[in-house]
């Protein structure tokens, strides 16, 4: 049974970089209830450490990353990857 009062939310942070998708990421689940579900896109290799460590530091929960497949990459190569995380 799920919780009505949970929200999902994608955010598109692709082509951003350090610290834009945590900035992004931080402003967009704002008000947003705990236990909602959050995905993030983002290409910025920096996003690998960025992320968790927001998610640890604000008392979510991450629940990882998921690199995308090749053909998505960006114009300069970058491999996009789409990160989840559950509200604390």
């Amino acid at each position: 049974m799920t919780d009505r009062s949970t929200q999902t939310l994608d955010i598109d942070a692709l082509g951003l970089l350090c610290p834009l998708p945590v900035l992004r990421l931080r402003k967009r689940i704002q008000g947003l209830p705990t236990g909602s579900v959050v995905t993030v896109l983002a290409d910025d290799p920096a996003a690998l450490i960025d992320i968790p460590h927001f998610c640890h530091e604000a008392g979510h929960s991450y629940e990882g990353a998921e690199e995308l497949p090749p053909e998505t990459a960006s114009s300069e190569g970058k491999a996009p990857y789409r990160y989840r995380l559950v509200l604390g």
